[in-house]
């Protein structure tokens, strides 16, 4: 038996073994720090939007129906106690845009969804139309 040649496979398959546990180790190394990486990636997106949000106050581009505009704030008033009656479960904004008190009703985000809710409540306020707005995210809970 030629023990050199023995010695030689053994040799080489040592300095295999090695080679592949090193280069398991980068792996296993790279593996984590590619972790972390991304884990800071994240929270700066987190906390860009953060950011963003209190920039905003929270609100986006979006749609609401006007329901109501008049320069009398009582029939303003009125009109929006009216919808709130029957449509509690949509919220209802009022603003004032010189000369006139608006009434504005809905958060939502594409003009189907507000157009789907425009139908429901076009039978009490039939000179309601849909406006892009800023609108507040719901509040869950």
């Amino acid at each position: 038996m030629d023990f050199g040649y023995f010695w030689t496979v053994k040799k080489h398959l040592l300095w295999l073994i090695l080679l592949c546990a090193g280069h398991v180790g980068f792996c296993q190394q790279t593996g984590d720090n590619s972790q972390i990486q991304t884990a800071l990636k994240v929270r700066a997106l987190v906390e860009k939007k953060a950011d963003y949000h209190k920039k905003t106050n929270g609100e986006y581009e979006g749609y609401r129906i006007k329901i109501h505009f008049s320069a009398d704030r009582s029939a303003a008033n009125a009109v929006k106690t009216k919808f709130l009656a029957k449509y509690s479960d949509i919220a209802a904004y009022d603003d004032y845009l010189q000369p006139n008190f608006v009434i504005m009703v809905g958060d939502f985000k594409t003009k189907l969804e507000a157009f789907e809710t425009l139908k429901k409540i076009q039978v009490d306020f039939p000179n309601a139309f849909i406006i892009k707005s800023k609108i507040r995210p719901m509040k869950i809970g």
